[in-house]
């Protein structure tokens, strides 16, 4: 078997007999390389007497030999050993980890990666594949590249039916959530899921896996991420890394909590213990929570704020993230959903100001949008929604019509090949404008309607370009004579100018 380098391959594993409770049996592959070089990865179970395990090759050549062992009696899997050739890479993109300093988030080829996602937390087990193949296709094309994931529905309730693309009903991971467990998994809810997932990463779509929500969930009530036993929730991380961490991923290991629950940091500790590629993990926090828990945790990179849902903007929570230490990566993980509550909520540009303001004040992991209606995957506009929490009159496909979408998409392309793992915010460059400086390399300032700025610290490069942010446009560039210079640019609309050698 060959092994391209970065790209995801499936070794299946098959028991001799059927066993009790399979989910609960522990199976990792230990591949060494000839070089020395040693990655664990877990199996999972996927029905009947199969396990699988998948690998993705961080070599290009050489050979991988593997071998197989189970925590308990397991004949045809405990043992079981074999070998793939490493071969070039095709074209899969690299795994994600943290960039040297900790802010960002790059490829493990060392190529930058700014995450620009979206939030269709319901897709997993709303969505067809048709439907998730319209919905990559749009977002691929404005520019997004995560999805923010719940893995399943979340709320301890059950589905009118187990089907997807009608109201009321969803398909459903475990057949024992409404007795707050996570135990008795179901395997065809998996391999549908995989399908989805394909088709994400088809469209250049990192998801965001969330294990089991904290917050308020699809319907409010209890959810599943409060409520089962951390052993549960921890053994179903492992799970998801299993079955989903050799293509690129990131774990949100707590989301919409306080962090707080046991389960978070049961949790975190799972990931980092068999996600041998070290994928960023983190927490994303409710609008009401501390935005730091877990900060000195080894498996913790990265905390999300959420600025809340009302339309206002907050920039000063990603501000405050920022100073503490040791260092962490920061995002706004969930603003304000467009349209969500009441129409023009939060729409059009309110979301690109959103975003670049969040990026500004030292959220210089990424950037996340979110679109009312589309978030809980509303199949028709005819399904009962709490009034607060949907777009009204709309579905996910009119959702995904929303104009604020265009403009936060559009911010990974206007920053394309420009890393910010040195960059941190700077209001010293300028007379007070919002900046992001690494200095010596790059200075971005962010002009919230044009107009003139002066640039004052011998730190910026002098080479310079302007870019209009309502349509990504270069408006224009030049070279300033000196290290203090005037660049005047036209009013009254958004503006980026980055000064880059």
């Amino acid at each position: 078997m060959r092994a391209p380098q970065w790209s995801e391959i499936g070794i299946e594993l098959t028991a001799d007999d059927a066993v009790d409770d399979p989910y609960a049996v522990a199976v990792e592959v230990d591949f060494r390389h000839d070089d020395g070089t040693r990655i664990v990865r877990p199996a999972f179970w996927d029905g009947g007497t199969t396990w699988r395990v998948r690998f993705a090759s961080t070599a290009g050549s050489g050979a991988w030999r593997w071998s197989a062992r189970a925590d308990r009696a397991l004949d045809g899997v405990d043992g079981a050993t074999g070998s793939v050739d490493a071969a070039a890479a095709t074209g899969a993109p690299a795994l994600l980890r943290m960039a040297p300093g900790g802010r960002v988030v790059e490829r493990h080829d060392g190529t930058p990666w700014l995450m620009v996602a979206d939030t269709p937390w319901a897709l997993p087990w709303r969505a067809t594949r048709d439907e998730c193949r319209a919905y990559a296709a749009i977002r691929q094309r404005q520019g997004f590249n995560a999805a923010l994931l719940m893995s399943f529905q979340p709320d301890l309730i059950r589905p009118r039916a187990r089907r997807r693309g009608e109201d009321d009903c969803w398909d459903e991971a475990f057949d024992d959530l409404g007795g707050r467990r996570l135990f008795q998994l179901r395997p065809e809810y998996f391999r549908e899921l995989d399908a989805l997932a394909d088709i994400l990463h088809a469209h250049g779509i990192v998801p965001v896996w969330q294990p089991a929500f904290h917050g308020y969930g699809f319907r409010g009530g209890p959810v599943a991420g409060r409520e089962v036993p951390a052993e549960d929730y921890a053994r179903y991380c492992r799970y998801l890394v299993a079955r989903y961490g050799a293509r690129p991923a990131i774990w949100l290991v707590g989301a919409d909590g306080t962090g707080r629950d046991a389960t978070v940091a049961a949790g975190g500790a799972m990931v980092e213990a068999c996600d041998a590629y070290r994928q960023p993990t983190g927490i994303h926090y409710a609008p009401h929570a501390s935005d730091h828990e877990h900060h000195d945790a080894p498996w913790l990179d990265f905390h999300w704020c959420q600025t809340g849902h009302n339309g206002e903007h907050h920039p000063e929570r990603v501000a405050a993230m920022w100073l503490d230490r040791p260092v962490r990566a920061i995002a706004n993980g969930e603003p304000t959903y467009e349209n969500i509550g009441c129409p023009g909520r939060a729409a059009g540009w309110w979301q690109g100001h959103e975003a670049w303001s969040s990026l500004f004040a030292g959220g210089t992991m990424g950037v996340v949008y979110g679109a009312g209606s589309l978030w809980q995957w509303r199949p028709t506009r005819g399904e009962a929604q709490a009034g607060w929490a949907g777009a009204d009159g709309c579905d996910w496909r009119d959702a995904l019509d929303f104009p604020g979408a265009a403009h936060v998409g559009r911010i990974g392309r206007i920053l394309d090949g420009l890393s910010l793992a040195g960059a941190a915010p700077d209001h010293r460059a300028t007379y007070g404008r919002s900046g992001l400086i690494d200095p010596g390399r790059l200075f971005l300032c962010y002009l919230e309607a044009g107009g003139t700025v002066d640039i004052i610290d011998e730190r910026a490069p002098r080479p310079w370009r302007a870019i209009d942010l309502g349509t990504g446009d270069e408006i224009a560039r030049g070279t300033r004579a000196a290290a203090h210079g005037r660049i005047a640019l036209p009013d009254g609309r958004p503006t980026l100018v980055i000064c880059a050698r």
